[in-house]
């Protein structure tokens, strides 16, 4: 299976990315969105193994502040992933030369898929694949976040984080969580832009994610405008990839493979 790994620059920022499998005048592109605090290293095998199932092309990148692309300056503004959605997404897509995109987003990463699929990606994404992602903020993830701030000032997630993010651990973690845990993030809502979502979409979440409820599912499925699916899975946390990874797999190749025939 080909691959490629380097820089692009996309809205002025240089990210790394990887690419796997086809290029994007051969098949559809699955552009993996990560989590608020994911990078390229940290989706592992699931690209390669989405590409094997769907025989789609994958592009990963990091956001910036993220892995090994450019840092950022701190605090983020409590819009980040609308700004990201917005307008760097597409330019990510730009500099990549993607044609028709699947975007498959996890966490943030699924928050930053619609919000892309509602503005700027209306004609070029072809569907939209996302696993936990959140549309407004939860008592369950301000909880959640305040625990893994405590985790990574006395425990072991800052050195875990390092490994993959290198000199960025500070700016991916800080921009993640004090955002979130901001009292004026509580008023975050990205409700108004799921009218707009026209592709069709898949959305999955873990019946113990301890980042956000049901709630979640129920308000993208209730507020999007094109066809949607949805997968709630038994004895899974915030990560359906890792910790289902076979049914996240199936169910992700199947939908997939709807959209390309």
């Amino acid at each position: 299976m080909s691959q490629e790994t380097g820089y692009l620059t996309a809205a002025g920022q240089r990210l790394e990315y990887r690419w796997v499998g086809p290029g994007p005048a051969e098949a559809p592109t699955l552009v993996l969105l990560h989590e608020g605090l994911g990078c390229v290293s940290l989706w592992r095998d699931f690209p390669e193994r989405l590409v094997a199932a769907t025989g789609c092309g994958a592009l990963v990148y990091s956001r910036a502040g993220y892995g090994r692309s450019q840092t950022i300056a701190l605090p983020r503004p409590l819009d980040y992933m609308q700004r990201e959605g917005e307008a760097v997404v597409g330019a990510v897509l730009d500099a990549a030369g993607v044609r028709s995109a699947i975007l498959v987003g996890h966490s943030d990463g699924g928050s930053i898929a619609l919000v892309h699929a509602a503005t700027a990606g209306r004609e070029r994404v072809a569907g939209l694949v996302l696993m936990a992602p959140h549309v407004f903020c939860e008592e369950v993830s301000v909880r959640s976040i305040a625990a893994a701030k405590r985790e990574y000032e006395a425990g072991e997630l800052r050195a875990r984080l390092q490994r993959h993010h290198g000199e960025n651990v500070e700016a991916a973690f800080r921009g993640w969580c004090e955002a979130w845990l901001d009292p004026a993030f509580r008023r975050w809502n990205l409700e108004g832009y799921l009218p707009q979502v026209t592709a069709p979409t898949l959305v999955i979440q873990g019946e113990d994610d301890a980042y956000g409820t049901i709630a979640q599912v129920q308000a993208i499925a209730g507020g999007v405008a094109g066809p949607v699916e949805t997968l709630l899975l038994a004895g899974c946390g915030h990560s359906p990839y890792r910790e289902r990874p076979e049914e996240t797999l199936a169910a992700t190749a199947r939908f997939v493979g709807q959209l390309v025939r």
